[in-house]
């Protein structure tokens, strides 16, 4: 095997139930979870087991879910003697990647997203912004329908670039209405609304990075222990300074997710371990190169899988 990467999912991976047969085993779970309940001042834990999932879908709640249940994860692997040599995570999953790497407390990372979460869906009243999901164009076409809908109802952009074939648009309701008309004119094989309250990593999100930039100003923030990938630059990042910054553009720019890949890929990762709920990304990395392995780490099931596969090829 060369070297391994480890990603973290982002938004709309969270599921009522993530995380439970994992606390129920390990102790480091059980002392997570009772650390971002602290440090939120209510109880996450409950969420993520009990839910009600309209609670856990609320965005100031999902992200602090998605990334207390994604680095148990990473330090149950590391119980295992399993770590990774790059990571990267998708828009929110940047930050377990960061506390991954040492770069963020963990402590502090839960905060962050928490107001994050509730930053995003201030800066855009609920039913003014949107996101759509286009699949199967390409990027250029996106990009111009993008531009006409924007000069005819409202801002819109290409926001997530996923994988080949797959890109997320976002911006005003109007804008977005208008562009997956003109995508589904222009040949789209799908053009789907999504069901999220705010249309995240747009333009539109600038007062919520500017909000963002003032939270990492109060928290300590360290070299990374191995390279992290940057959505917003799509390179390989170890300074402090650099991730920082790197972090605030991310709020109101596109999840560059198939350069991240890519990066990783050069490097030398040639196994991808998807750490935390859900198969999204190992989806995405079928898309993106179908030579890379990806295994997923999300219950007790999926963690014992990985494992007995790394000890057959290490």
């Amino acid at each position: 095997m060369n070297k391994l990467a480890f990603v973290f999912p982002g938004q709309g991976a969270q599921a009522v139930g993530m995380g439970k047969d994992l606390f129920e085993q390990y102790d480091v779970a059980k002392r997570l979870f009772a650390e971002a309940d602290e440090a939120l001042g209510y109880s996450i834990k409950d969420m993520c087991f009990e839910g009600p999932a309209d609670d856990l879908k609320l965005t100031a709640n999902t992200q602090p879910a998605i990334l207390t249940v994604s680095v148990i994860v990473n330090e149950i692997l590391k119980e295992h003697g399993v770590q990774p040599d790059v990571a990267g995570g998708h828009s929110l999953g940047e930050y377990s990647a960061l506390v991954a790497a040492g770069v963020l407390s963990f402590k502090d990372a839960v905060a962050l997203v928490h107001k994050r979460g509730q930053y995003m869906q201030e800066a855009v009243p609920v039913g003014e912004g949107g996101m759509a999901a286009i699949i199967g164009l390409d990027d250029e076409a996106i990009a111009a329908a993008c531009e006409k809908a924007t000069k005819e109802a409202g801002e819109v952009q290409p926001v997530n670039f996923n994988c080949p074939g797959q890109t997320v648009i976002a911006g005003t309701t109007h804008g977005v209405e208008k562009a997956v008309e003109e995508l589904k004119a222009a040949g789209a094989k799908k053009a789907v609304v999504l069901p999220v309250s705010a249309p995240f990593h747009s333009t539109l999100m600038k007062p919520a990075a500017e909000k963002l930039a003032a939270e990492l100003d109060k928290v300590a923030i360290h070299d990374a222990a191995f390279p992290v990938v940057s959505n917003f630059t799509g390179e390989l990042e170890t300074k402090a300074e650099e991730i920082k910054a790197n972090l605030v553009a991310q709020a109101d720019h596109p999840v560059r997710w198939i350069a991240c890949v890519k990066t990783m890929q050069a490097f030398g990762a040639d196994t991808f371990v998807e750490a935390g709920p859900g198969k999204t990304l190992c989806g995405f990395n079928r898309r993106i190169d179908r030579s890379i392995k990806s295994l997923n780490v999300e219950n007790l099931e999926s963690l014992q899988k990985t494992l007995d596969y790394l000890k057959e090829v290490r």
